[in-house]
């Protein structure tokens, strides 16, 4: 799709490019490390079958003018986002009404915690693909022109799903290495609060300025938080290529959140330091390929890794 862009032969921008990765490359990555990670249920199942199907339609979708015809596309997406957040709401059920010694199912071995993580993760990409079929569409909601609104599927994909999914990894990582209380102990904190901003975010480019640039800040000062960990627990990882590639994912988070902080002050202030096209290839590219790329394989090697360490044991 890039090079057909760079040829002039599909009339596709830096923004539509960067939500392609999305569907086609990260939410699949995604899906299996949660997989991999709580186990799966019956909509997870469905919504990964459905996948490749609705990633195909997602790019007939950007390759059609804003209308009815993208838009129905574009529902081919919603249809697999639907069953994800279906998904996580019933997994934040099931976590509060039952005790994870009690439950049946696959989520028993799974700290609360991590299971939350996981829902909101889920839940995300059916806010992420609402706004996709609402950007298509030609819709504008709460008067919210483009990109602000292919931007907001590309948030909730990226810092919403993606993020937290690596976040929720990380902490099932040190909890079951055996790793101290103490780092457990704020570890939790920033995880959740990685997983929660994300609509915060959001909600503050609807509620006030100040409300977006407060959001933004922190949810910048949060991820940072958890690419010290993740920079600090990848060292501990079993397999070479997964600490390197969880090195990697941490620098460059750390590095694409400065970049978003400074542009949430810029843009409060009015400034036009940080524009949202260099922001797409900058903030966007560290945060979808060297973080949100290099994040879920580092974590999926490592656990495929500590996986065939058993089978080979047994």
């Amino acid at each position: 799709m890039a090079v057909l862009a760079r040829m002039g032969i599909v009339r596709v921008g830096a923004i539509e490019l960067l939500f392609l990765f999305a569907p086609l490359v990260i939410v699949p990555l995604g899906m299996e490390l949660g997989r991999g990670m709580g186990g799966t249920g019956r909509l997870e199942e469905l919504a990964r079958r459905l996948q490749p199907v609705g990633a195909g339609m997602v790019v007939v979708a950007m390759c059609l003018p804003p209308g009815r015809r993208a838009g129905l596309a574009a529902a081919g997406w919603m249809v697999v986002c639907g069953l994800m957040a279906g998904s996580g709401v019933v997994g934040l059920v099931r976590s509060s009404l039952t005790r994870s010694s009690l439950t049946r199912s696959s989520w028993r071995d799974a700290d609360r915690s991590v299971r939350a993580t996981l829902a909101l993760a889920q839940m995300d990409l059916g806010v992420g693909g609402a706004w996709l079929v609402a950007s298509r569409l030609g819709m504008r909601p709460m008067g919210i022109q483009e990109p602000i609104g292919l931007l907001t599927a590309v948030h909730f994909h990226f810092a919403g799903f993606a993020t937290a999914m690596i976040a929720a990894a990380t902490l099932q990582f040190v909890e079951r290495r055996g790793v101290s209380g103490l780092s457990q102990s704020w570890l939790k904190p920033v995880v959740l609060l990685v997983a929660g901003m994300p609509v915060v975010v959001a909600a503050g480019f609807v509620i006030s300025p100040v409300v977006k640039m407060a959001a933004a800040i922190l949810f910048s000062t949060s991820v940072a938080a958890l690419a010290i960990a993740v920079r600090a627990y990848g060292r501990k990882a079993e397999d070479a290529t997964a600490r390197i590639l969880l090195q990697v994912a941490a620098g460059a988070v750390f590095a694409g959140m400065v970049l978003s902080a400074s542009y949430a002050v810029a843009d409060y202030a009015g400034s036009e330091v940080l524009t949202i096209p260099q922001m797409a290839r900058t903030h966007g590219i560290l945060n979808a390929v060297a973080f949100c790329l290099a994040g879920l394989l580092g974590w999926l090697v490592e656990k495929s890794g500590g996986q065939l360490t058993v089978i080979s044991a047994q």
